[in-house]
């Protein structure tokens, strides 16, 4: 299964059923899971361990050290069932660190996934996406063609972010942000409903949102979240809470009228 023309090392760990294109080349020190498929010209190396049922498209480079000073070779670690498209680039950790992309995600073509990022299992990049360093991405979350995210930033949980938007600051679970900078224009209605949460659950959030998204002060939004959730019983407003009580960075604000006739 692997094409007598690609560069494989002879101390690179490849499970049986792997598929080798034409001219890829696999460095020592990788491994590669049962029934991937690695496309023409595509590069692993780096410690680098990919999954079972992987598909690796054309000219992506995978495992390449960290773009800082002191590029110390950390870890990549690449999960299952998932699809990585042509000249995608995903970098190892930086030392002692690691660069981990769950289960069953796409990440489009060009789409750039920088040392130290977290992304969660189903998450999806389109076509030219840019992860700066130490992104955090949740579960289900789906950022637009050509996004942009600032180091040390997090995506939450089932969140998505607009075509073209620079997100400077964490996107709270369940939101809709677009625009430069990122701003909040709602729920992510149609993930919500794909990820079967009803139409109360769904107001319940709306105006969660709005809540903490606002610029009067987040510290009395998340007092006033914690009490509409406990009064609830909602598991989601306490997951959206504790998101914002644990930002570093401070959530994107709510989108004003001005901005919003922008739009």
């Amino acid at each position: 299964m692997i094409d007598p023309r690609a560069m494989v090392s002879e101390q690179a760990s490849i499970a049986p059923g792997v598929v080798v294109e034409a001219f890829a080349r696999i460095d020592a020190d990788v491994v590669v899971g049962a029934g991937t498929v690695i496309q023409s010209y595509s590069w692993l190396r780096g410690r680098t361990r990919i999954g079972r049922e992987n598909r690796i498209g054309p000219y992506a480079a995978i495992g390449g050290p960290a773009q800082v000073r002191d590029p110390s070779a950390g870890h990549l670690q690449i999960g299952d069932n998932n699809r990585i498209g042509e000249y995608v680039s995903i970098h190892t950790g930086t030392a002692g660190g690691s660069t981990q992309v769950g289960n069953g995600c796409m990440l489009m073509a060009y789409a750039h996934v920088a040392h130290d990022c977290q992304l969660g299992d189903g998450v999806e990049l389109a076509n030219g996406v840019q992860l700066a360093g130490h992104v955090a991405v949740g579960q289900g979350a789906g950022l637009g063609g050509l996004a942009g995210v600032h180091q040390f930033s997090r995506i939450g949980r089932l969140a998505f972010v607009g075509a073209g938007a620079m997100v400077a600051q964490d996107v709270p679970p369940f939101a809709l942000v677009c625009g430069d900078r990122a701003r909040c224009f709602g729920i992510n209605a149609v993930g919500l409903r794909r990820a079967g949460i009803d139409a109360v659950a769904r107001k319940r959030l709306q105006r969660a949102l709005r809540l903490v998204c606002q610029p009067s002060g987040e510290q009395r939004a998340i007092d006033e979240l914690a009490e509409l959730a406990a009064s609830e019983g909602d598991p989601l407003l306490r997951e959206l809470a504790q998101f914002v009580l644990l930002s570093e960075r401070g959530v994107c604000r709510w989108v004003n009228r001005r901005e919003a006739r922008n739009h």
